[in-house]
């Protein structure tokens, strides 16, 4: 992989890129894009098409859009990037001398269209960012990179902006960082950047979500930007201004390479402990579930709540599993017991 625009800061080598997450004036993108030029960054970013979930949305200002980046381009001296959605996109915003294309995560997880942008972009010398597809899958990421790889298109880079989640959660996108680890694992030398404003989707997350990237190993971020975030015509509240930006940049910790390789090892373990953690959880909350249905089955059949035998049955069996496993019999006896505990007390609820 050959993706080696870079961004010098704090004596570190990683890539930023900062922008508005939609052009929607000429105003707005060219004075956005020179505040960020003044921080020392090189790569502005800006939406010429935003794909929204429901039609009315605001959808982005098309070419209209690609020629105030294009401006933008000239008078900074930026190099600029934009998403695409398809070949059109790619031709018409080649049109107007692009430098760096992203595919969205709706881009991504659609195989067939990510392959018909391959095939535009046979000989091009571009740099292509690939984020994540909606879902949490490592398999369909990794997919859609081995198809610019295989049609030898290396300039290419991957971007982590977390996964879509039924219910909403602290983050808009869970980030399930064991994912971008095991991808990273496969292309070890593909670079990897955080968008920490999609996995926040608020703006007072970006600093810690950027911080825990960088941590991880992260090769760089890439951050929603607005010069008045708070009128953006889409994602208002994860964009921040220039001002903010530049506080958040002085105090990031950019990490050199042994520093990334020594921290991120614990990290990575860590993140693998907290993905347990969280399907224990989930497996938990799905028991108490079914205590809650059996409490009801019996109370409308005058059964008592508290059945010995079932209870005994439950210790022994768990017990032995926990010699299987090579566990202190004791230690599960314990959890075993606080979860009966909880069981019994969800049953009387009902």
């Amino acid at each position: 992989m050959n993706f080696d625009i870079t961004y010098t800061y704090n004596d570190s080598n990683h890539v930023i890129i900062a922008g508005p997450c939609s052009a929607e004036t000429p105003e707005q993108t060219m004075e956005t894009a020179k505040m960020i030029k003044d921080l020392g960054i090189k790569i502005f970013r800006a939406g010429a098409w935003k794909p929204r979930t429901k039609p009315g949305s605001f959808e982005g200002m098309g070419e209209e859009a690609l020629k105030w980046i294009s401006q933008a381009k000239k008078e900074t001296s930026l190099l600029v990037a934009t998403e695409i959605a398809g070949p059109k996109h790619l031709e018409l915003a080649l049109k107007y001398n692009i430098d760096i294309f992203w595919l969205g995560a709706r881009t991504t997880a659609n195989p067939f269209l990510v392959q018909e942008i391959v095939e535009a972009a046979k000989g091009l010398n571009n740099c292509f960012l690939i984020k994540n597809p909606i879902n949490p899958d490592a398999d369909l990421w990794i997919g859609a990179i081995e198809r610019f790889l295989n049609s030898s298109i290396y300039n290419i880079a991957a971007v982590h902006r977390g996964f879509s989640m039924y219910k909403s959660g602290y983050f808009r996108n869970n980030p399930q960082w064991q994912i971008p680890i095991e991808v990273k694992r496969v292309f070890p030398k593909l670079k990897m950047i955080c968008d920490p404003s999609h996995i926040g989707g608020k703006r007072d997350l970006i600093e810690t979500i950027s911080q825990h990237s960088l941590d991880i190993g992260f090769d760089g971020l890439m951050i929603e930007t607005h010069i008045n975030p708070d009128s953006a015509l889409s994602d208002s509240q994860q964009q921040i201004t220039p001002t903010e930006l530049k506080r958040i940049l002085s105090t990031l910790k950019f990490k050199d390479n042994n520093e990334k390789d020594i921290e991120s090892s614990i990290i990575k373990l860590r993140d693998e402990i907290d993905s347990i953690d969280s399907r224990v959880m989930e497996l938990l909350s799905e028991r108490m579930n079914i205590s809650r249905k059996i409490g009801l089955f019996k109370k409308s059949n005058n059964i008592p709540i508290l059945q010995p035998e079932r209870y005994h049955q439950i210790m022994s069996r768990n017990t032995l599993l926990a010699n299987e496993l090579s566990m202190d019999p004791q230690f599960i006896k314990s959890i075993m017991e606080a979860i009966h505990k909880e069981s019994i007390r969800q049953q009387l609820t009902q």
